[in-house]
């Protein structure tokens, strides 16, 4: 199949692009750098001709509040539009698991607002949402650092390793559309005081982890139930703390 990737240059795009082409397909990596740019339509119509899947893993250059909606908006207006046009039988997009339950945050409603375009759409689809990656938790412990303290939430997550997102991504997107939504999550439930405080301490770094049951996560206040996967969810196979040793071991 052809394939297209929007976003196909950036950390999971490129992964996805390499799993499908191992696979034997025609994947094909669409970026700004390549010349197509789904926010400004830039040559969408050229790179979607004879295409039989879109898949959408881009995301926005800024997380302010008006512009991420902007950009989930119309990137996915444009990418639609485009789809219908070249006769895509399947959209695919990446989202996130419990955007739907944090209206607080604006990125997060800027997702909800990107899944409701899809399923308005006549573009036959699946969305796959995912939680937190192993990844993004060293990233998640500066933005909550003030001084040596690092203050967050001890709300329980589920997060999962990226190389597992793109397989279950790579199952969506060769898949039949399902016209709905399907989740992945990690293999374990970790209060995210827990989740960083390991990687901290992994890391050799003296930050001290306080558990505050106020501390905000991209703007939104956290319960048990906020980011973690239902009960049909896909479970992927790697443990946070084995992910742990092999990413110690690379530094």
């Amino acid at each position: 199949m052809k394939i297209i990737v929007i976003g196909g240059s950036g950390f999971i795009g490129k992964k996805l692009v390499k799993n499908l082409r191992e696979l034997g397909h025609q994947a094909v990596a669409a970026s700004p750098n390549t010349g197509v740019n789904s926010l400004t339509g830039e040559g969408l119509a050229e790179a979607l001709a004879g295409a039989q899947v879109v898949v959408d893993v881009t995301n926005a250059p800024s997380w302010e509040d008006r512009a991420v909606l902007e950009f989930f908006e119309t990137s996915t207006r444009n990418l639609l539009a485009a789809e219908a046009t070249a006769g895509v039988g399947h959209h695919v997009a990446l989202s996130i698991v419990g955007a739907d339950r944090l209206p607080e945050s604006g990125y997060l409603r800027a997702k909800v607002a990107q899944e409701h375009l899809i399923k308005v759409s006549r573009v036959p689809y699946s969305i796959l949402r995912a939680t937190q990656f192993f990844e993004f938790v060293g990233g998640i412990a500066d933005g909550a650092t003030n001084g040596q303290t690092v203050r967050v939430s001890p709300a329980f997550l589920q997060p999962i390793w990226s190389d597992d997102v793109v397989a279950a991504l790579t199952d969506v997107t060769i898949g039949a559309p399902v016209n709905g939504m399907v989740e992945v999550a990690g293999p374990e439930k970790i209060r995210l005081d827990e989740l960083v405080r390991r990687f901290l301490s992994a890391t050799k770094d003296p930050r001290e982890v306080i558990a505050d049951v106020n501390a905000r996560y991209f703007g939104a206040m956290l319960s048990d139930d906020s980011l973690t996967a239902g009960e049909n969810a896909h479970l992927a196979p790697t443990r946070f703390e084995d992910w742990l040793s092999s990413y110690r071991a690379q530094k």
